[in-house]
C-alpha cells in the first residue's frame, strides 16, 4: 500500500507543510481488460458536449518550437536540488510507516485529448486518461495537495482524476478497478474508474486552472474540502470556484473588460487560496486579476513591462509573469512591478515556477535553455542547456526541474546541480504550463485561522 504523506519543505521556505499525492506503484492494480462500464460514477452537469471553441490550441506563436542555438552558458547560480521524499510532517503526527512515497507530473496531450500520469521518480507513465467525450484540446493541469489532478480543456470542460488507484471507486460492478495501465491503454471517456467527475462549461475558451488548499484531517492524514478555481470566456470573463469533491460550481465572479483574443490565460493561488490570473493581449495592454477566496471580490492592475504570458505565485505571495527568459514580479503589498526583460524580445512565451530555494525557473523561447531567476533580486542566476525548447516548466518534490516541449512528444527532468537530463517520450502534442506536480500549491502555504 502507498499512502498519502505530508512533508516539510527545506531551504529558504520556512516551516511550510505540504502534501505529496501518492499512488499505486504499478498504476495497473485491479486492471480488468475487456470490461464495459455501464456507470461512470461521475457528477455530470450536462451532456458533456461543453465547448464550441476552436479545436486547435489557438495560441499565437505556436510553431515548430525551433530550439535556436542557445548560449552554452551552464551557469554557476545558486540553485540546489533537495530531497523531500522521506521527511514526515511532525506538526500533524502523520507517522511515516516506511511505506513508499511517490509524486507525479500530469502532462496534457493536447492533440490527443488525454492527460499522462508520469511518476517523477521512475519516469514511467503509469496511466493515460481521456479528458472529454469529444476533442477537448486540454492544456492546463493542476494538482491538489491530496495528489489528485484536474484538467481543463481549451474547448470547455474540467475533469478530475484520482491519483491513488486504491482510492478509485468501483462503480460498474465489475470486480477490480477498471483503469488505464499506461500510455497504450486509454479507456473511453467516462469508463475509467479513476475519473472522479467531469463538469462541462460552454466557454469559447477555457484555460486557467488552480486548486486551492483544503482542510487537513489529522485523523486520516488527508486533505478534505478542496476547492478548484477555473475561468473562461462567454461574453465577459468568468472566474469560477468549484467543489473539488463533486465538480459543482459554487461561486462565479464576472470580470468585465477583459481584453485579448484568449481572455483569462493563466491561473495560480497564494497561501490564502486567493486566485490570481491574467488576460493575454499581444498588444501589451494586459491586466493582472486577483479574486478573493472569502469575499469573491476582485481587483485588477495594468501589466507593465514586456512579459505577460506564464503566471506563477511565489512563496511570499508575489505574482509573476514570465516568458522568453524574462519575468515581471508584482508585489501586492506595494502594488509595484519589478522587471527582467525577455532575452530575445518579441513574443515572450512560456511558463514558470519557483523552487524551494527562491529561484523562479522558466525557458528562453525559442532557445533550448532553462533559466533561473532569483525571486528577491529579479536577476538571472543560472542557465541550463536542454535538448529542445520547453513551453511548460514545473518543479517536482525532489527538486528536479521539469520542462514540457512546445506541442511536442517529450518532457525533460533536469537536475539543477549535476546538470543531468532525463527524457520521457511518447507524449502526443504535449502542451502544459501550469502546476503540473502540485509543488507550487504546496509552496504557497496553507491558510490558518
Amino acid at each position: 500500500m502507498i499512502r498519502l504523506v505530508r512533508l516539510t519543505r527545506l531551504a529558504s521556505v520556512a516551516s511550510l507543510a505540504l502534501a505529496l499525492g501518492c499512488g499505486d506503484s504499478s498504476g495497473s492494480e485491479g486492471r480488468t481488460t475487456g470490461a464495459s462500464a455501464s456507470e461512470t460514477g461521475v457528477t455530470s452537469l450536462g451532456d458533456g458536449d461543453s465547448g464550441d471553441g476552436d479545436p486547435g490550441d489557438g495560441d499565437p506563436g505556436d510553431g515548430d518550437g525551433d530550439p535556436g542555438d542557445g548560449d552554452g552558458d551552464s551557469g554557476e547560480g545558486g540553485s540546489s536540488k533537495f530531497d523531500l521524499g522521506t521527511i514526515p510532517d511532525a506538526a500533524h503526527n502523520c507517522e511515516n510507516t516506511g511505506e513508499e512515497t511517490q509524486s507525479y507530473i500530469w502532462i496534457a496531450n493536447s492533440s490527443q485529448s488525454t492527460v499522462s500520469k508520469i511518476n517523477t521518480q521512475t519516469l514511467v507513465e503509469e496511466a493515460r486518461y481521456s479528458t472529454r467525450d469529444t476533442p477537448g484540446n486540454p492544456s492546463r493541469t493542476s494538482v491538489a495537495l491530496s495528489g489528485n489532478v484536474a484538467v481543463a480543456n481549451r474547448s470547455g470542460g474540467v475533469v478530475k482524476f484520482i491519483s491513488n488507484v486504491e482510492e478509485c471507486e468501483d462503480t460498474n460492478g465489475v470486480p477490480g478497478i477498471q483503469t488505464s495501465s499506461g500510455p497504450n491503454d486509454v479507456l473511453p471517456f467516462g469508463q475509467d474508474e479513476c475519473m472522479s467527475w467531469y463538469t462541462p462549461f460552454n466557454y469559447s475558451t477555457q484555460r486557467p486552472l488552480a486548486w486551492a488548499q483544503g482542510d487537513f484531517n489529522e485523523g486520516s492524514c488527508k486533505y478534505e474540502n478542496e476547492k478548484l478555481w477555473t475561468a473562461g470566456n462567454i461574453g465577459n470573463a468568468e472566474v469560477v470556484l468549484m467543489d473539488g469533491d463533486t465538480g459543482v460550481v459554487e461561486e462565479t465572479v464576472i470580470i468585465p473588460n477583459v481584453i485579448g483574443w484568449a481572455g483569462l490565460y493563466g491561473g495560480a493561488v497564494d497561501g490564502l487560496g486567493n486566485f490570481w490570473t491574467v488576460d493575454h493581449n499581444w498588444n501589451g495592454a494586459s491586466t493582472l486579476v486577483y479574486v478573493d477566496r472569502e469575499m469573491f471580490t476582485y481587483q485588477t492592475w495594468p501589466v507593465t513591462g514586456q512579459v505577460h504570458y506564464g503566471l506563477a505565485v511565489d512563496s511570499k505571495g508575489r505574482a509573476w509573469l514570465c516568458g522568453s527568459g524574462g519575468a515581471s514580479r508584482f508585489d501586492p503589498e506595494t502594488e509595484q512591478w519589478t522587471h527582467l526583460p525577455p532575452a530575445n524580445g518579441g513574443s515572450a512565451l512560456g511558463g514558470c515556477m519557483e523552487d524551494a530555494n527562491g529561484v523562479l525557473w522558466t525557458a528562453r523561447y525559442p532557445d533550448p535553455v532553462l533559466v533561473g531567476i532569483d525571486t528577491d533580486t529579479v536577476q538571472l542566476v543560472q542557465s541550463i542547456n536542454i535538448p529542445s525548447y520547453v513551453h511548460g516548466v514545473s518543479i517536482d518534490f525532489e527538486g528536479y526541474i521539469w520542462g514540457v516541449e512546445f506541442s511536442g512528444d517529450e518532457a525533460f527532468r533536469v537536475d539543477p546541480v549535476n546538470l543531468t537530463i532525463d527524457t520521457v517520450g511518447g507524449l502526443v502534442g504535449a502542451y502544459t504550463y501550469s502546476d503540473m506536480t502540485g509543488f507550487a500549491l504546496s509552496a504557497a502555504g496553507v491558510p490558518s485561522g
